[in-house]
């Protein structure tokens, strides 16, 4: 016993810190700094596009994955981000940077006002009120907004989103640093908050909610906490998009039904309830996206359907979900867990066997 108890505290603190992942950060880290560097305009405008979709994911992950409430309308919140820079941009003349935290407050009040009527229902019925919302943004839009030409469609100009400090970044750079600076700040914000006593009261909804109740958890502030959370993570995407696409546009009455529908396969392929299961699934999502666009048609004439490849990106959606679905139902993070998971406990069989033995005696 006393040999036990040794082990016991040789193996805490350090022992339990997670040097592999610490490494993998790190190289992560370097290896995004390196990028801008290495890739031309059009590349790196990609995959700046990849890290405010990964932001809209992780949003949506935060309320569905972590929190058990199913959205399919996380467009609209994305879409009123997105008009919220726009407008402030284009028609009061601020600068890109200020209008980041006013589109998150602007997406989160909205996020609230669906919240409570959305308390009574759940499931199904609840992921029909968002969808809904996201079908209804771009009618109620198209009211309200008129760019150039009459149209819910508002386009800064290149000056208004160009780089803060050009003798040190090209505009591309500087939109892809801060869309990064953005990832990298909501990554740390989503993974300190679930690891405090509001995140596992938010996962404690999702699995138990009269359980949850029963302990003195308020319910009902909870899930819309975590509502407004996630929308103003869909809002500070919408307004980077705006920043690296140049452009709000709700002329497409099914643009953000749309957009609803890939930021829930991005958390489905990445892997939901993880925290860097969006990035992956976002990764995935635009690779796919960008079959649709020409020079970027290997895969279509690989398979032989090159003349059809607006119609191949969506089968590839569909055909790739249902294949993380099928083979993978954790994701793609929750499968590297699992083979790992594996992968450590037939290593440890012999050394345990050992452990146990000398522990008898």
């Amino acid at each position: 016993m006393a040999g036990a108890e040794v082990r016991t505290e040789a193996a805490s603190p350090a022992a339990k810190f997670n040097w592999p992942r610490l490494v993998a950060g790190i190289a992560v880290l370097v290896v995004a700094a390196i990028i801008p560097y290495s890739i031309n305009d059009q590349p790196l405008n990609i995959v700046s596009q990849v890290l405010y979709l990964a932001i809209a994911a992780m949003g949506l992950n935060l309320l569905t994955g972590f929190n058990g409430q199913v959205s399919i309308g996380h467009g609209a919140f994305y879409g009123v981000g997105a008009f919220t820079s726009a407008i402030l941009v284009v028609n009061h003349g601020w600068t890109f940077e200020m209008t980041i935290p006013v589109a998150a407050v602007t997406a989160a009040v909205l996020g609230a006002l669906v919240a409570f009527p959305a308390l009574r229902v759940k499931g199904l019925y609840l992921a029909l009120i968002t969808l809904g919302l996201a079908v209804l943004f771009p009618v109620v839009t198209k009211k309200f907004v008129k760019g150039s030409g009459g149209v819910a469609l508002l386009q800064p100009d290149r000056k208004q989103v160009s780089s803060m400090f050009p003798d040190m970044l090209a505009d591309e750079q500087y939109r892809y640093f801060v869309c990064l600076a953005v990832l990298l700040l909501l990554i740390l914000l989503t993974y300190n908050l679930m690891r405090s006593r509001v995140g596992r009261a938010i996962i404690a909804v999702r699995d138990q909610e009269v359980a949850a109740s029963t302990v003195g958890i308020d319910v009902a502030r909870v899930k819309v906490l975590t509502f407004m959370v996630s929308a103003a993570y869909a809002g500070v995407a919408g307004a980077l998009s705006v920043m690296v696409l140049r452009i709000a546009d709700a002329t497409n009455p099914l643009v953000y039904f749309q957009l609803s529908i890939e930021f829930l396969i991005a958390m489905v392929i990445g892997g939901s309830a993880t925290i860097s299961g969006p990035v992956i699934g976002a990764i995935f999502l635009v690779i796919i996206r960008r079959q649709t666009d020409e020079g970027t048609d290997f895969l279509p004439k690989l398979l032989g359907v090159a003349d059809r490849t607006e119609q191949l990106a969506p089968a590839l959606l569909g055909i790739t979900l249902i294949l993380i679905t099928y083979v993978l139902p954790e994701g793609l993070v929750g499968g590297f867990r699992k083979l790992k998971s594996r992968f450590v406990q037939r290593a440890g069989q012999p050394g345990a066997k050992v452990s146990t033995e000398h522990s008898s005696t």
